[in-house]
């Protein structure tokens, strides 16, 4: 096949001859763009071959060629078009008749008049058209007997052979939809007409949208027709090419299987790793991977290790076999606590720091000391000091007896305890109280109390030896995800398995072949993945923590009380500088311990000493040191500070 323009070869192409696959002979490319324009291929390469799965008519333009003017077509115009056979037009009717006569022409033939033709029984609209069956003598008059096709029924009328036009001969054949005129290939190129619209002549160029395969593009691309390239049907000789397509993991989860897929990495997302498994640097180009499907269950626990300097993060999968018990959890403050509070679940904490604030700001609160026991009650509010209302935690303060007695006396006693309240501002030091030396699993831990926990690995997962939970002193359970995982593994490492997360590591990945085998029993599961510092973070700021609210902010000062405070604090300051200005002590020797050869010196020494220096008394004398008189070394000092 000769290479023809694009826009030709679709407007001939058979629907139903699809696919076909198509060599672009003359390249195109839009200066300023990429790839494509409002999502449309505007780039192809001398080469490039294109496999057409669907061509869908986008619009229709309709041209007047005497005038430049073009509209736009909806493909649903309901419009009939008729062609004209050429430019020329007939005066009267007889001339059309002779003209046909001459050119050996049978009739019936098609016309229209560009006029409104007037007749007895009905008015014929400008650029109707007509068919013209024969001529005849009609009341008397030679006539043309014409058939006027309407919507409901065929209409006969009789026109004198001296009926004016101008009248123009149209291509055998009833009108056509727009449809069977862009399709009918007789039509191409021809004249047209159409009552609907407003020119008696016009050229209708319709647009094509062609969604077509491409070697290594992921999606379906879409090419307008318009395009200026040239193209060679290589279909015949294309039989043995696979056009590659692309995939993204997360459009092989969305697309639910089937599995096991063995496929093979054609790329890696940038940007720094977020798991610290020996797993992450095999995930390369060229690696053949094999998808087994979704994990279960689908959600994981993250938790950060507790008592190291540089904490560590994992993500736990909710399969997880180790067992876990509870360890007491730490509040810096009030409304940490209320976090923690449960329906149905006592919760009782100690102090860690001794706490005062005044009792006029806060009605209720004295103060706190280390290892004073609360029993706490729930959130409540108080009237503060400022006159606007308060959050606050209730809480009971308890004595110092524990375990059984206490809870026997608990209900005697329940009138005769303390109630305290804490602005949920409040910061402090608390640590809870508990007695639970039970073991729980994954499952159990997060069903039962709420995050975030603390806890100690006890028994490790049997199916993890690696697992390296059991090596820490504690770990803080954090939060609960819901996340989809694929289970893989490597085809060059049958054994290895682990869970990839395709929503933040989404490998473009291709189909090959080869068809893997299910392991025997249970898929495996990979139940503890190290995460990165800057991955822990970030999924820390997913939106389902961004909604949590902020703790409270503690209320503003009077500025009276801050006056008070602030000139406390400057007294203070003026105290100590004063206390450091004070002038140092030093012994004066006595003349008389002097020897006599330097008596004139010392007069001299003596006279300076008197002007320059003024002894002073000091309170705090040694009694010992009665025989000293003490100076002072002003200028010395001043120097020093």
């Amino acid at each position: 096949m000769e290479p023809v323009p694009l826009q030709d070869f679709v407007r001939a192409l058979d629907p139903a001859s699809l696919p076909r696959v198509l060599r672009v002979c003359s390249g195109v490319y839009f200066q300023g763009s990429i790839y494509e324009i409002s999502g449309n291929e505007c780039c192809l390469s001398t080469g490039d071959l294109i496999k057409v799965t669907q061509v869908h008519l986008e619009k229709v333009v309709c041209k007047n060629p005497g005038t430049g003017q073009s509209i736009e077509l909806d493909p649903n115009f309901q419009g009939l078009f008729s062609p004209l056979t050429g430019p020329q037009s007939y005066e009267t009717l007889e001339e059309l008749v002779s003209a046909t006569i001459q050119s050996s022409k049978e009739l019936p033939i098609w016309f229209m008049s560009t006029h409104r033709i007037d007749t007895k029984t009905r008015v014929v609209p400008q650029e109707q058209p007509l068919m013209l069956e024969a001529v005849e003598m009609y009341l008397g008059t030679r006539s043309a007997r014409c058939v006027l096709g309407t919507e409901t029924q065929l209409v006969i009328l009789h026109l004198p052979l001296y009926q004016k036009g101008p009248f123009w001969e149209l291509e055998t054949g009833a009108p056509r939809s727009l449809l069977q005129a862009l399709r009918d290939p007789a039509l191409r190129g021809l004249l047209l007409t159409c009552p609907s619209l407003p020119w008696r002549s016009l050229i209708l160029t319709p647009q094509y949208q062609i969604q077509a395969v491409m070697h290594m593009r992921r999606a379906m691309v879409k090419i307008p027709s318009t395009l200026e390239v040239d193209v060679e049907d290589v279909t015949a000789s294309s039989q043995h090419l696979d056009f590659i397509q692309p995939l993204m993991l997360s459009e092989t989860l969305a697309r639910g299987g089937p599995f096991p897929l063995t496929t093979e990495i054609l790329g890696v997302p940038d940007g720094p790793p977020i798991f610290l498994s020996p797993w992450v640097a095999s995930l390369k180009k060229g690696q053949r991977l094999c998808i087994y499907g979704l994990a279960s269950p689908p959600w994981r626990v993250m938790a950060s290790t507790k008592g190291r300097k540089v904490p560590r993060y994992f993500m736990v999968s909710g399969a997880y076999r180790g067992k876990l018990r509870r360890r007491p959890r730490e509040f810096p403050t009030a409304f940490d606590i209320l976090g923690a509070v449960q329906p149905g679940r006592p919760l009782r904490v100690v102090a860690t720091k001794d706490c005062e604030t005044d009792e006029a700001e806060m009605p209720g609160f004295t103060s706190l000391a280390v290892g004073d026991r609360l029993e706490v009650l729930g959130s409540g509010q108080a009237h503060g000091a400022q006159g606007e209302d308060t959050d606050v935690l209730l809480c009971h303060r308890l004595s110092d007896q524990a375990g059984e007695e206490e809870e026997e006396e608990c209900e005697e006693k329940a009138e005769n305890q303390e109630q305290i309240v804490l602005p949920l501002y409040f910061s402090g030091g608390f640590v809870e109280e508990i007695s639970d030396s039970r073991r729980y699993n994954l499952a159990d831990l997060t069903a039962q109390f709420s995050l975030p926990c603390e806890v100690k690995v006890v028994t490790k997962d049997s199916s993890h030896p690696a697992d390296p939970l059991p090596s820490f002193s504690g770990l803080r359970l954090e939060e609960k995800i819901v996340e989809p995982f694929l289970v893989v593994s490597l085809e060059s490492e049958p054994g290895m398995y682990f869970e990839i997360p395709p929503r933040w590591l989404d490998l473009t990945v291709v189909e090959v072949e080869g068809q893997p085998g299910w392991p025997a029993g249970s898929l495996p599961v990979a139940t503890v993945e190290e995460l990165t510092d800057a991955f822990y973070y970030h999924l820390r700021k997913l939106p389902a923590l961004e909604n949590q609210p902020p703790p409270p902010r503690p209320p503003k000062r009077h500025l009276t009380e801050q006056k008070k405070q602030s000139s406390k604090e400057t007294s203070v300051k003026s105290s100590q500088v004063s206390k450091l200005q004070q002038p140092l002590l030093l012994p004066k020797l006595k003349m008389e311990t002097l020897p006599k050869g330097t008596n004139n010196r010392l007069d001299t020494y003596s006279k300076i000493s008197k002007k320059a220096l003024r002894p002073t008394k000091s309170n705090t004398q040694d009694p010992d040191d009665d025989e000293h008189d003490y100076e002072e070394i002003t200028e010395r000092f001043q120097k020093t500070l």
